[in-house]
């Protein structure tokens, strides 16, 4: 057993608002530079659409991710003599039409125009080539147009939905959607790491994130054809990659990352797992149907003796475990088993986790009015009106009796609740909820408890980094001189 230690984050998205104040936040810590214009480490899609980049994905495009060829997975984007004759040419990267070209305003055609007829505008001008332009694509272009015949019919995910299931997503347009946050998923078997030409990038060793080492890149941009997410970027201002650094400098010192720290629905939850990396290759070569379940049997029990044995034997410090049992991350994905990672036939073993979405109820169309296919105020799972298929699709591989039953214990949560607050569902109904999500009363409330109420600290159970009692050291030598004894002389402390 090879233990490690993983931060990781977890996305409630059946509380997620779709008000981007996560993209904002990271934008102005992160990537409000020259070349960074386009650049969105953090975003916010509307599901079903295309996503940003456009069709992200669509890996028979992009050929991102991994792939099993006979048993052994490889790279789609490169290899030893793949990636030599695409060393100088690489056909698999997104075009900047693919993400938008960045633009700013003339804000002085506004405010110091000159005397004339017409209403004074402020034009919009190329932050590429400072031209005028028309505006004809953004980072959430296809923001709730969930239906739409324009984005959501180019949905990569569609390709798994029959004919049926697509009229039935469409009958009430523009009515049904979900949002998605996205930030770089710091896998286990990152596919950027493995198609570095140079070695720029690297994953830590401490905490599972992945850094790309700005010295060493040399712009072969082999990862962002290899990212399966399209989660590293192309600085056309300084040559360099860049991704998402999941805000180590903010956690290093005590702070969750921009990101989790601003989101007004307190969808996001963050903390430390433990995993065991001998069992990497194995999950990595698994089949299509045994590839969620394979990653997820690698993530261990932070309460489980033999695990604490071979952690300590492996030097993770006393604070990272007693964070990684404190970790909400591990109840949502492994007590509860009602968190999963996005698209896992990628074969990343991505280590963001989400809680898909509960939708309203499937409706028809009839005479210009919507008509509900129930009259109860809480409908059954496969009434959903957004297909089971397609959710399957974006988390469980195409299993859709697992995302069944995942959806089936969050309404059961719903059911327990308003029985208790309301009293109007019934005692039976609630039960048979609860027979039918396998889950008993007390673990409702927990989730209820962990999803509804979460304190700051019970959302993010983060460790204390030991960079502080490095730095204590350096304090002032000559006043410790003389002194008798070892260790410190003042408690570290975490800067907040």
């Amino acid at each position: 057993m090879d233990v490690k230690a993983q931060v990781s984050m977890l996305f409630h998205l059946d509380k997620c608002i779709g008000c981007h104040t996560c993209s904002i936040a990271c934008k102005n810590i992160w990537t409000d530079r020259k070349g960074a214009e386009y650049m969105w480490w953090n975003n916010v899609e509307t599901k079903p659409g295309t996503g940003y980049p456009t069709r992200w994905e669509d890996q028979e495009t992009y050929k991102g991710g991994w792939e099993v060829r006979n048993g052994q997975a490889r790279l789609r984007s490169t290899g030893k003599l793949r990636g030599l004759a695409n060393l100088f040419f690489n056909p698999h990267l997104p075009s900047m039409d693919d993400y938008y070209e960045p633009f700013t305003y003339r804000y002085e055609d506004l405010f110091n125009p000159e005397q004339g007829d017409d209403q004074p505008t402020a034009r919009p001008i190329s932050m590429v080539t400072g031209k005028n332009m028309d505006i004809n694509a953004g980072p959430n272009w296809d923001d709730d147009l969930g239906g739409s015949a324009i984005y959501a019919n180019n949905d990569p995910n569609f390709r798994a939905l029959s004919e049926p299931v697509k009229q039935s997503l469409f009958e009430v347009e523009r009515l049904v959607f979900g949002y998605l946050p996205r930030i770089c998923n710091h896998c286990l078997n990152p596919a950027c790491v493995a198609a570095c030409p140079s070695g720029a990038i690297y994953k830590r060793g401490e905490d599972g994130v992945v850094l790309v080492n700005q010295e060493k890149c040399r712009a072969w941009r082999m990862c962002i054809s290899a990212c399966p997410y399209k989660k590293v970027y192309y600085n056309w201002a300084s040559g360099k990659s860049e991704k998402c650094i999941l805000c180590f400098p903010r956690v290093e010192t005590g702070q969750v990352p921009a990101c989790a720290h601003s989101c007004v629905g307190r969808i996001r939850y963050m903390g430390v797992m433990l995993y065991d990396a001998a069992k990497i290759p194995a999950a990595i070569n698994a089949p299509d149907d045994r590839v969620l379940e394979s990653q997820l049997d690698m993530l261990l029990d932070p309460n489980d003796p033999e695990v604490l044995r071979a952690a300590r034997a492996a030097g993770i410090p006393e604070d990272w475990l007693a964070s990684a049992q404190a970790s909400p991350i591990y109840r949502f994905v492994k007590e509860w088993r009602i968190a999963v990672p996005l698209h896992a036939e990628f074969r990343t073993m991505a280590m963001m986790f989400y809680v898909p979405p509960l939708s309203p109820v499937t409706a028809t169309v009839e005479n210009s009015l919507v008509r509900n296919s129930t009259g109860s105020l809480f409908h059954g799972i496969d009434q959903s009106r957004l297909p089971l298929e397609y959710l399957a699709k974006l988390f469980t591989v195409g299993d859709v009796p697992r995302l069944a039953g995942i959806l089936k214990k969050q309404m059961a949560v719903r059911l327990y609740q308003r029985q208790k607050t309301v009293g109007d569902v019934g005692a039976e109904k609630v039960e048979q909820a609860l027979r039918e999500a396998g889950c008993t009363a007390a673990q409702v409330e927990a989730i209820y408890r962990l999803t509804a109420l979460p304190t700051f600290a019970e959302r993010f159970a983060m460790p204390p980094y030991h960079r502080e009692r490095d730095i204590e050291t350096l304090n002032d030598p000559l006043s410790n001189k003389q002194e008798t004894g070892f260790g410190f002389r003042q408690a570290p402390q975490r800067g907040l």
